[in-house]
């Protein structure tokens, strides 16, 4: 009998007698019980600070409690009061809002940039993606700051806006009617960069010959983008919308930052009422069924997005 040979009758599955019956069993040294050991460290972690903390704070969602003397049960209360209360549903609004900002804007800015870049030779490339990337490794502390002296009166905004001859004494982030946009449009800044790195790693795994082909065929520029780099990046689309809707559904950082909901609760969302009421408010029930109507939401959204996805495949 060769080396293989024996190797093989190895691996091949044990045949037993057990009771005049023939069972398989699995080969020796197969690790499948092993693989459940290599997953329990993770597992441990996501169970003690993501199942756990979200366990908890269902519990408390069906509470009032003011994080000090005890607790009242009250039901479904705290969910009742969220839908009826038009104050907490403006705050889904403003959400919404911040998907256009978030999630459409440099969605499309990142697809115009992959459409200019992916099919041409540009100089300098590597230092444009630096650049426009350079956003996500911003500390947000610092973006906050540095718009806010952008927005200020005599800042950059309103000296562009002189340019053009328009307004220049507008109060970005004390207007009623600017405030959430100008958040917003920090938002785009900050995940424009994070699409087109997408788009473009994504673009240099179409197959060149698809682009040959089409113009073969005497398809234009526009032609190709929509035949063959939008059905190419179908999945780096779905990353970058699930990554930047979720990321405006669940906006605190900018918001606490740059107005604290200001002025008024004109740029007030659901994560920043959520802090405000578990640890400035004493509300700590309905911080927790604001937290998690948020968390179904999000996760409504982001399972829409991938069937979408997929029924498009």
């Amino acid at each position: 009998m060769t080396a293989a040979s024996r190797h093989d009758d190895l691996r091949a599955p044990r045949v037993r007698r057990a009771g005049g019956r023939r069972t398989v069993g699995s080969p020796p040294g197969e690790p499948r019980r092993v693989a459940y050991l290599y997953l329990a460290p993770g597992f441990l972690l996501v169970l003690a600070f993501v199942i756990v903390p979200l366990l908890h704070t269902v519990y408390f969602s069906f509470f009032q409690w003011d994080g000090v003397t005890p607790a009242t049960p009250v039901g479904l209360g705290n969910y009742v009061q969220i839908l009826q209360d038009p104050a907490l549903w403006s705050l889904f609004v403003h959400s919404s809002v911040l998907v256009i900002f978030y999630a459409v804007i440099p969605i499309g800015l990142g697809l115009l940039i992959t459409a200019m870049f992916a099919r041409s030779t540009v100089r300098g490339m590597t230092f444009y993606r630096s650049v426009l990337f350079l956003p996500q490794a911003i500390s947000l502390v610092v973006v906050a700051i540095a718009w806010q002296w952008m927005y200020a009166q005599t800042g950059v905004a309103n000296q562009f806006l002189a340019l053009f001859g328009l307004d220049q004494h507008i109060a970005w982030l004390g207007s009623f009617t600017w405030a959430l946009p100008a958040i917003g449009i920090v938002g785009s800044w900050l995940l424009t960069g994070l699409c087109m790195v997408l788009f473009l790693s994504g673009v240099q795994k179409i197959d060149a010959s698809l682009y040959e082909a089409a113009r073969l065929d005497g398809a234009n520029s526009w032609h190709e983008f929509i035949s063959v780099t939008l059905p190419g990046l179908r999945a780096e689309l779905t990353v970058a919308l699930t990554l930047t809707v979720v990321a405006a559904l669940r906006s605190f950082d900018l918001v606490y930052l740059m107005t604290q909901g200001g002025p008024g609760s004109s740029t007030s969302v659901p994560g920043y009422v959520i802090f405000q009421d578990a640890f400035s408010n004493q509300r700590v029930g309905l911080a927790a069924s604001l937290a998690v109507v948020l968390t179904v939401i999000i996760l409504i959204v982001t399972t829409f997005i991938n069937r979408l996805s997929r029924s498009s495949e």
